[in-house]
Parts: C-alpha cells; sequence; structure tokens
C-alpha cells in the first residue's frame, strides 16, 4: 500500500510539471551549451559548474512555470479527456498547495541563474513570462494567436544554454531559437486537430477550432516552409547537418502537402505529431554530433 502512495505521488507530480514537456526543453538547453563551448573554442571544465546551475535553475524555472499553467487551467484541463488526471483536476493536490509549489519552484530557479549570469536569467525570465502570463493568463482564452505566443516561451532554451559561455546574441543560438519557434507552431496545429472536439469544448480558441481544418492546413504548411532556410544560415556546423536537415524539410512539407487530399484529417495530424517529435530529436542531435571532430 505505501509503495502505491509513492507510486501515484510521483505520478501526480510528473503531471503536474508535465515531465515530458519538461524534459523536450531541457534538450536544447544543454545543446545551446556545448555549441557555445564548441563555437567560442571555450574550456569545458571552466564552465561545467555554471552549466550544472544553469541546468538545473533552468528546469527549475521551467516546472514552475508548468505548475502554474496547471493551476491556472484546471478548469479547462477538467473537460479534456488527456488532461483530465491531473492533480489540480482530481483533487489531489489543493490550488493552494499546486500556486505555493509552482512560485517555490520558480523563485529557486531564478536563485541559481542569477548566479550564472543576468543573461541566462533575462532568457528564462522572457520564457517563463511568456508562458505564464502572456500565453496562460491572456491570450490562450481568447485568440487563436495563443499559438504564436506561447512558442515564444519553447524557443528561448537554446539561449538559456549559450549564454553559460557567451552572449547569445551570436546566429547560431538566434537561428536554432528561430527553428524552435517555427516548429513549435505546425506542432501544436496537430495536435489541435487531433484535439479539436476537446478544445472546442474547453472553449479554448485554437486555429482549427476557430477558422477550420483547411486554414490550419495552410498554415502548418506555411511555417513548415520556412524552416527550409535556416540550416545554411548556419553552415559553420557542417554539410552532413545542412545535408540531413534539408531533407527532414523537403520531407515535412511533402507530408504537408499531403494533407489536402487526404480524407482522414486527424489521421494526417497524427502523423505530422509523430513526424515533427522525431523531426526535432534528430535536429537537436545532429546539432549535439556537430561538436565532434568527426562531424563533416
Amino acid at each position: 500500500m505505501e509503495r502505491k502512495k509513492q507510486s501515484d505521488f510521483l505520478n501526480d507530480i510528473k503531471l503536474l510539471i508535465k515531465f515530458n514537456v519538461l524534459a523536450a526543453n531541457v534538450l536544447p538547453v544543454i545543446t545551446g551549451f556545448v555549441l557555445a563551448i564548441y563555437i567560442t573554442n571555450a574550456r569545458f571544465y571552466n564552465y561545467w559548474f555554471l552549466f550544472i546551475l544553469a541546468l538545473i535553475g533552468s528546469t527549475f524555472v521551467m516546472a514552475g512555470a508548468l505548475i502554474i499553467n496547471n493551476w491556472f487551467d484546471a478548469d479547462i484541463d477538467s473537460k479534456m479527456e488527456r488532461t483530465k488526471k491531473r492533480p489540480t483536476v482530481t483533487g489531489h493536490f489543493t490550488d493552494k498547495q499546486v500556486l505555493t509549489l509552482g512560485i517555490g519552484t520558480t523563485a529557486l530557479g531564478f536563485i541559481l541563474l542569477l548566479a550564472v549570469n543576468l543573461e541566462t536569467t533575462l532568457y528564462a525570465f522572457i520564457g517563463w513570462f511568456t508562458y505564464v502570463v502572456l500565453y496562460t493568463m491572456w491570450s490562450k482564452r481568447k485568440y487563436t494567436l495563443n499559438t504564436i505566443i506561447g512558442s515564444i516561451s519553447g524557443a528561448v532554451t537554446p539561449l538559456i544554454g549559450w549564454a553559460v559561455v557567451d552572449s547569445a546574441v551570436h546566429p547560431v543560438p538566434l537561428t536554432i531559437f528561430l527553428l524552435l519557434f517555427i516548429w513549435q507552431i505546425p506542432h501544436t496545429f496537430a495536435i489541435a486537430i487531433k484535439r479539436s472536439e476537446e478544445y472546442r469544448a474547453a472553449g479554448v480558441p485554437m486555429l482549427p477550432v476557430v477558422y477550420g481544418f483547411e486554414m490550419t492546413k495552410r498554415q502548418m504548411l506555411v511555417y513548415i516552409t520556412c524552416l527550409l532556410p535556416l540550416p545554411f544560415l548556419i553552415a559553420q556546423l557542417g554539410v552532413l547537418f545542412i545535408v540531413i536537415a534539408a531533407i527532414l524539410n523537403v520531407s515535412w512539407i511533402i507530408l504537408a502537402l499531403a494533407g489536402f487530399w487526404m480524407k482522414d484529417v486527424r489521421k494526417w495530424a497524427q502523423w505530422n505529431f509523430l513526424y515533427s517529435v522525431n523531426y526535432l530529436v534528430i535536429i537537436f542531435l545532429l546539432l549535439i554530433l556537430a561538436t565532434f571532430p568527426v562531424s563533416l
């Protein structure tokens, strides 16, 4: 019985911090740091401790933002199938407990980041403020632009990692910022198509709910096409990266075009969702591999 209680508690924590989302945001922080070491010819041993602080600090800030999102969106989550098991809906945690945990986690994260430098703290704050205030509290329930606004918060993560070593006002981290920002939009639209009826029931004005599937498919194609030039902006990462990234981009465009003649729109959206997840994993693995001497 005791083990089951511990297991249930850990599962509630995972749902509260949206573990999969959090993990996906930690990888770009690591990537940004690794690339900064490589591009600037810095010494890892000079920055390893600051990197650990930045990694833990940014993880806490992101977890805090996700917890506060759960606290604020409990009423919406209760109406959507995929979010009904969150502890804010089941009542396993009280609203006060969740809010206190979200604020405390956020504060601890910023304290750790301030020990690194102001630039990492600034990027983390931009991400936190955009997600909590501009997305969760302001735009999510009012505008279809909520997807674009929310995408900013997920795109700052490589800047945090890079800023541990050097200023992130540099073509490489800024290009990766753009890549993440653009990628999130068709990725989220694919989810919104799959879950359109749930979003409709919850009163969340996602693009396919307000303007329909055809408009959403056109916008997905536009944003995916915008990914095409990005690998060429960071050509110093090698031919291998450029070639594979270009193939991935063209393949995604072909998949996006297929949506205009496929009858099962939700099945097509599921394919796009799965492709987008694997796309991002491959891109970031390539970015890390580009720092190895064997890279072309």
